[in-house]
């Protein structure tokens, strides 16, 4: 089996000739990982994570609660989070650098704050890929009854952990293939739906997606706009490959291909994704049999809503398709969350925030097996433990959404500190460097208050145990220099 190098380092060991230029700390001799990915390499890993028809389960609860103004609810998510994309856009050139949130809190806002922002990302990351294997194991066992979901859980765990392990190209290219899937998935559906259309009519006014049934209402559409961004959890993985992007820099940007790179990816993902979301919410609500109020009134019927609109108004044939399409989808965007959740273990080992061993990269591949192998069992155990429950699903989602939150709102904080606080970034910009971080993080902020209580006391609980393992590590360091 291939060795490995590139073992726990100080508080900045292998930050690459980037960040050290830039006077940031953790800057020194260049990383280990591969500087192999391409442009739409990221591209894919952030859509993968986001998965292409990731509205189709919340679909019936989105247009139940905006009164049936669906699509105008993704219009306005998108908008919302442009901005959080945008503050990416502005730290990754600041640091390019593996651990994403956490290195960017790092940077602007200084070690505790970095700390606590890898901590509240490594709830996210852990669990969003459970939630996604999950998923897929549901969908399997719904096209296999004999086989218990928790077993189709566990071998899509094992089957995108072997391809993370082969290499970030490797598992890029087979993700490709996937997502090309997905989208073809869903140019059938937007064909079908446009024929069905055009020759039976909508059962729907073709403004009612945007404007809502029964006159338009604000305070309904922002209330769903709380749960309808977190579809969008995952476009910031991309970031977490600020390290292994290579090829020519873009002109004008200083021979600094990586950050440039990442940044149009992040904001590229977003752009796709809003639209794919708002095309096919669009389509749906116009064929939906049933309307808002009435599936305001049946919750039991809103997780299946868009499955039996699909069902009712073109036919089972692509009910079918839709359902093993999501089943392969959610564990290959599971597969982008690993890798994602790898890279940030992996950051946060080499700066000896984690253990280590977690820092080491893998000779033959490339990858920091370690830590993609740390993540797997994580997630592995979490999706097989709610896979055996009946209650499992909810369980788990409740906890997943506090944790990315909270990182972006100390992303936002980052751009505020390291461009008007350090002034380390050059003239700041009104809007660029303070505008738009305040309002990402006023629109978190809107989020985490629309958060079920149980996710608030988890994310708390979560919070308060990094905070206790900070302030040990503090205490460790400081009797270490006695």
């Amino acid at each position: 089996m291939p060795g490995t190098s590139g073992g726990a380092g100080g508080a900045g060991a292998g930050g690459g000739a980037d960040t050290a230029a830039e006077g940031i700390p953790g800057g020194g001799a260049p990383g280990a990982l591969r500087r192999t990915l391409t442009f739409r390499d990221l591209v894919v890993y952030g859509l993968l994570f986001i998965a292409p028809m990731a509205p189709v389960g919340i679909f019936g609860t989105l247009q139940a609660a905006s009164h049936g103004a669906v699509t105008t609810v993704y219009l306005v998510a998108t908008a919302a989070m442009a901005c959080t994309a945008f503050s990416y856009a502005q730290m990754v050139r600041v640091a390019p650098r593996a651990g994403a949130v956490y290195t960017y809190a790092r940077v602007g806002l200084g070690e505790g704050a970095g700390f606590v922002a890898g901590w509240m990302a490594m709830l996210d990351y852990l669990l969003v890929p459970a939630v996604a294997y999950l998923f897929s194991g549901i969908a399997l066992h719904a096209l296999v009854p004999s086989v218990h979901p928790w077993v189709w859980t566990a071998l899509a765990v094992a089957v995108t952990t072997l391809l993370n392990l082969w290499g970030v190209r490797t598992a890029a290219r087979v993700g490709f293939a996937v997502l090309a899937m997905e989208i073809v998935v869903l140019a059938v559906f937007v064909v079908s739906a446009v024929v069905v259309l055009a020759v039976h009519g909508a059962p729907r006014g073709w403004t009612e997606p945007l404007t809502g049934a029964g006159g338009f209402s604000v305070r309904a559409v922002l209330s769903a706009v709380s749960v309808a961004v977190l579809s969008y959890l995952g476009f910031d993985a991309i970031a977490s490959f600020a390290e292994e992007v290579g090829g020519p820099a873009a002109p004008g940007r200083g021979g600094r291909p990586g950050p440039d790179r990442v940044a149009r990816a992040v904001l590229t993902c977003l752009a796709v994704a809003g639209v794919l979301f708002a095309a096919q919410t669009y389509l749906a609500a116009l064929l939906m049999p049933m309307s808002a109020a009435e599936l305001a009134a049946r919750p039991a019927e809103q997780g299946g809503a868009f499955y039996a609109t699909v069902d009712a108004s073109v036919g089972r044939w692509l009910h079918d398709l839709v359902a093993a399409s999501k089943a392969v989808g959610a564990a290959f965007a599971a597969l982008a969350g690993q890798a994602a959740a790898g890279r940030l273990l992996f950051a946060m080992a080499r700066d000896r925030r984690l253990p280590g061993a977690m820092s080491a990269v893998d000779r033959g591949s490339g990858v920091p097996r370690r830590a993609l192998l740390g993540a797997a069992l994580v997630t592995l155990v979490a999706a097989v433990w709610a896979a055996r429950r009946d209650d499992g699903l909810d369980q788990l989602s409740s906890v997943v959404n506090v944790g990315a939150l909270t990182a972006f709102g100390l992303l936002h904080a980052s751009v505020i500190g390291w461009f008007w606080i350090r002034r380390a970034g050059g003239p700041p910009g009104v809007l660029r460097h303070l505008v738009v971080p305040l309002l990402g993080l006023a629109v978190v902020g809107a989020v985490v208050v629309e958060a079920s209580a149980a996710a608030r006391a988890v994310g708390g609980a979560w919070l308060a145990a990094g905070v206790v393992v900070l302030v040990t590590q503090r205490r460790r360091r400081g009797r270490g220099r006695e």
